[in-house]
């Protein structure tokens, strides 16, 4: 285990210039100290890792040090044919670079290799789009890579509510969503980092110089706020709706399942029939009116009084067909 890790730390410093201890623990899910006592171990080895004092200092490989432990099993050249999207890349224009590569690592592995392609892509695909969605490829979007590649700002125009609106922006990053690509930018007055849906934008022109990148800006991490964000945002009203234990198990596939696992646990003991009275957040009172109509008699809602009006009348006309 400890000679994967001192491999693990000498690829490491071979990719970057230099890294802290600090850095290195981190990568490598250790402690600073035993970094160091690696760090001695490599130099006594007859790696060059040569340690900068003070502050600002770090590890870093000396004289150009180049090792040759980079040959890949089985397992991680499958991994690396597994990490492309397909669809994704075609869609960004960068379908022909992908397969470049793909066969210069394929030419460049062992023999007993050279089928790792093959039995990834038939043991694995991935189909980012939603059911029943046609999924459709905005025009603009290989523009848009293309400056997000080249850290290229762009003036961008696009649709809000009624009217187009320029901006200049500096696009970090691209993320596909069910099929729906976003691009997530920073606006440079006033500094701020927003997403915009790619499929909203009428007009887009690369500017002439490049920005200088947050190396601190972190996409995944951004987006998953983000995303919490905006699901959060959405839940505008509650209701007050009693459900059977079938419609409580449901309910995560009917509202938003982190608001109903939250509602859930905060509620109080079900009653003497078996079932719990909860206050949701929902979107609106016309989206709860749909979503609670596919638990038909496993939810019974309560508030607001008219609210509970439609459904009721919902039921009588529903029951009369049944006649």
């Amino acid at each position: 285990m400890r000679a994967a890790r001192l491999i693990k730390m000498v690829l490491l410093l071979q990719s970057r210039p230099s890294m802290t201890a600090a850095e290195l623990a981190q990568e490598l899910e250790v402690s600073e100290r035993t970094i160091t006592r690696d760090a001695q171990a490599l130099s006594e080895a007859g790696v060059p890792v040569y340690a900068d004092r003070g502050r600002t200092g770090g590890y870093r490989l000396i004289g150009g040090y180049r090792t040759r432990l980079t040959g890949l099993a089985r397992t991680e050249a499958e991994a690396l044919f597994l990490s492309g999207v397909p669809g994704a890349l075609r869609e960004m224009g960068l379908e022909d670079a992908a397969s470049a590569a793909r066969l210069k690592v394929s030419a460049a592995l062992l023999p007993s290799l050279r089928d790792a392609s093959h039995t990834a892509t038939q043991r694995f695909h991935l189909d980012a789009p939603a059911w029943f969605a046609e999924p459709k490829t905005p025009h603009l979007l290989p523009a848009i890579a293309e400056a997000v590649w080249d850290d290229r700002r762009i003036t961008a125009r696009y649709r809000r509510q009624e009217a187009d609106v320029e901006r200049e922006l500096e696009p970090y990053g691209l993320v596909l969503k069910a099929g729906v690509w976003y691009v997530c930018a920073r606006v440079p007055t006033p500094g701020s980092f927003r997403v915009y849906r790619i499929d909203r934008f009428t007009a887009v022109e690369p500017g002439s110089e490049r920005f200088a990148r947050d190396e601190a800006f972190d996409l995944p991490g951004f987006w998953a706020e983000r995303a919490t964000q905006f699901a959060r945002s959405i839940l505008r009203t509650t209701i007050v709706v009693r459900l059977t234990e079938a419609g409580a198990r449901r309910l995560k596939y009917t509202v938003d399942p982190l608001s109903a696992q939250e509602t859930l646990a905060e509620a109080a003991p079900p009653d003497a029939e078996g079932r719990v009275t909860i206050t949701l957040p929902v979107e609106s009172h016309d989206v709860a009116y749909t979503q609670f109509l596919t638990l038909g008699p496993e939810a019974e809602v309560l508030e607001p009084p008219e609210l509970r009006k439609r459904f009721a009348e919902a039921a009588a006309r529903t029951a009369a067909y049944y006649r």
